[in-house]
């Protein structure tokens, strides 16, 4: 009779470095995401939190086509009638880069309580440079 593995309790986080330069943003903002659930490992258990931290960075430099610059919008609403704001992919990318690749990311995680955990474990930098060099990152293609 075969038995099933049901991994218990929190397992240990590592933390991986992902280089955005010259990458399509929805195929990196899958693999961030599998990453940050935890489906990479080979124990990986629904439910359990098991993710590691994600840092990305190059966040400016990621590839777009020009007509995905112009016609991409991010929206955002302040609560009060009238008060939506509409902002392009472009200027978006001039302003908070990050904030790009966090918007894609967040749209796959599970929108509840474990979604708005997992996503506390995503850094994103525009440039090279991060100040998480103690936790030793490992580089991942």
């Amino acid at each position: 009779m075969e038995k099933t593995y049901v991994v218990k309790g929190k397992t240990e986080a590592n933390w991986v470095l992902v280089d955005a330069s010259e990458l399509n943003l929805g195929r990196i903002a899958t693999k961030i995401a599998s990453v940050l659930l935890g489906k990479h490992k080979p124990t990986f258990t629904p439910g359990v939190d098991m993710g590691d931290y994600v840092i990305v960075i190059n966040a400016e430099k990621l590839q777009f086509t020009q007509k995905r610059l112009t016609n991409k919008m991010y929206h955002r609403h302040s609560g009060y009638p009238g008060g939506i704001t509409s902002t392009t992919l472009k200027d978006m990318l001039n302003t908070h880069p990050d904030r790009v690749i966090r918007a894609a990311v967040w749209g796959m995680l599970p929108h509840n309580k474990t979604g708005r955990k997992l996503i506390k474990r995503l850094k994103v930098y525009a440039g090279n440079a991060h100040p998480h060099e103690a936790q030793n990152p490992t580089p991942v293609a």
